[in-house]
């Protein structure tokens, strides 16, 4: 039986052990989206991950509402993020690239652009500004040609995460950003051929996927997939998103991994599902205690565990989770996370 800290093969990415750093939203990067110095250390820091999967990355300007999140669609995003998987890769670790469209979950003032979805449709709850939360504005449903365009800038981001060095690159499918406001019936009114039946809502996932692989090999993609967005909001119903069909269509593909976000408390197990249908790797996460995660993967109902916020406050993750080692209690003060010093980021305050 494989044990958690065994290797691990995803497609043609080659892991030491099956510990996988989630995506973390953590705002280091200027405010053109450009990676920093500081990324460097932060991300070495973390290299004894078998797989490290990068915090949320825009793929182009109006798709990239977070302040200081960084980007992957110009020359020089992608020439600073070289240090940044140079430096794991010294250290003998993994990374790729998640690739990121918000989609209406933008505002005007960080983007520049009125915020684009399948349909016109506005998120309800707060959104991220670089003076503080404020309230949603109205999205604009898509024109073909931006739809057709996204699908290339998709494409084109996945190559240059490549170039930049990355081992490969995760699409963020879910949280209620642009591909899961297509494959919902809550979020998507279109009346083309990328609105209405089950096959047509799918249809921007599947050209995304496509292109991406096409591009860059199905053995460096992977993709993500959450049963809730709690952070965003529950405008999407579990029941209401077609994983059994997407895993059919992922078999076919023979893509590298799917990572997914465990279910909340009420809602079916997602991992039991899709490990029924989806035949290649499976990485799940939900704040996963040792115990929990060791008995996953030897139970084989997962490849691989990640584990996320309790990470930021201990930089040798690996190692105590290994020793069974007492972690440092996690901050979920917002300095800590995303106010762009090193504290709470690259070291952390010593406990009180």
């Amino acid at each position: 039986m494989p044990t958690l800290f065994d290797p691990i093969v995803y497609g043609r990415i080659e892991c030491k052990n099956r510990v996988v750093l989630a995506p973390l939203t953590r705002a280091r990067s200027t405010i053109d989206s450009v990676p920093t110095d500081i990324m460097v250390k932060y991300y070495a820091q973390r290299a004894d991950f078998g797989l490290i999967i990068s915090e949320a990355t825009g793929i182009n300007r109006p798709g990239l509402g977070w302040p200081y999140a960084p980007g992957i669609w110009n020359k020089e995003q992608v020439e600073a993020w070289k240090p940044i998987t140079k430096a794991v890769h010294e250290k003998g670790g993994k990374i790729v690239c998640q690739l990121w469209h918000m989609g209406r979950l933008v505002h005007p003032e960080v983007t520049g652009c009125d915020p684009l979805s399948a349909s016109d449709t506005t998120f309800e709850g707060r959104v991220r500004t670089y003076h503080g939360k404020v309230q949603g504005v109205p999205a604009r449903e898509m024109t073909l040609e931006e739809v057709k365009q996204t699908v290339r800038d998709f494409r084109d981001a996945a190559i240059n995460s490549i170039e930049a060095g990355f081992d490969g690159v995760q699409i963020h499918a879910t949280n209620g950003y642009l591909i899961h406001q297509f494959l919902s019936e809550k979020t998507n009114h279109r009346k083309d051929e990328y609105g209405g039946s089950l096959e047509n809502r799918l249809r921007f996932l599947k050209e995304i996927v496509t292109a991406v692989t096409d591009a860059i090999g199905a053995d460096r993609t992977g993709i993500r997939f959450s049963p809730n967005n709690e952070i965003q909001g529950t405008f999407i119903d579990f029941e209401e998103i077609p994983y059994a069909e997407i895993s059919d269509f992922l078999n076919e593909k023979n893509i590298a991994f799917v990572a997914l976000r465990e279910n909340v408390e009420g809602q079916p197990h997602l991992g039991q599902k899709i490990r029924s249908c989806y035949k290649g790797k499976l990485i799940i996460n939900q704040d996963f205690t040792r115990e929990k995660a060791l008995k996953e993967v030897e139970s084989q109902a997962a490849d691989a565990v990640s584990f996320g916020r309790l990470t930021i406050s201990n930089t040798d993750f690996v190692e105590k989770l290994r020793a069974n080692i007492h972690m440092t209690p996690r901050k979920n003060e917002i300095q800590y996370w995303y106010e762009g010093t090193a504290e709470g980021y690259t070291y952390w305050p010593e406990e009180e």
